[in-house]
């Protein structure tokens, strides 16, 4: 497991806030419990829902859903895959330079309004990238569970993150300090 504290000294009893991690930081088999969790509001699957011009009923038309296997609306799966992914930008890729693909998304349990979602990654690879010297691509599984510990969600992604001293926000923070 790595040294990461999120935090970095900018002088004496003064920090500085660094999410994320550097290529270096990611070890393969860690596991990252990310927090907090989310409670998916009726609001937010109706907007998500409408703003992703999702027109199935089973998300917004209770009538309709009252009728289906699941007596109630579902909240849209990808907004679901957003907030998972969302909660675990912090610890896994605040300092991406760019999502190089998804893979095995699995939706195994309906997620509905009320129901408060939690995530954690586990590192399942990485490699130096070829072409990019300051770079390299780290591979990820989240996994998405609701408050009962049922997983919701499970997907793996792999994105191209910064070497340490190679980051957006290394510059930033160094103008910040001048």
């Amino acid at each position: 497991m790595s040294d990461y504290t999120g935090v970095r000294k900018v002088g004496p009893q003064r920090y500085r806030e660094d999410p994320g991690r550097y290529f270096e930081d990611f070890q393969i088999g860690d596991v990252y419990e990310h927090w907090p969790g989310r409670t998916v509001s009726e609001t937010d699957n109706i907007w998500f829902t409408n703003l992703t011009m999702n027109t199935h009923p089973v998300h917004f038309d209770a009538n309709y859903a009252a009728q289906t296997e699941f007596g109630q609306c579902l909240v849209n799966s990808t907004l679901t895959l957003s907030l998972i992914v969302g909660m675990c930008v912090s610890g896994t890729s605040q300092k991406a330079i760019a999502n190089l693909g998804w893979e095995e998304i699995k939706i195994p349990a309906p997620v509905f309004v009320g129901d408060t979602l939690y995530a954690e990654s586990e590192v399942l690879d990485k490699r130096e990238s070829q072409s990019r010297p300051t770079q390299g691509i780290v591979r990820i599984r989240h996994v998405g569970k609701n408050q009962e510990g049922v997983i919701v969600m499970d997907m793996v992604r792999s994105f191209l993150i910064a070497k340490r001293g190679h980051s957006v926000v290394d510059a930033m923070i160094d103008k910040l300090q001048s």
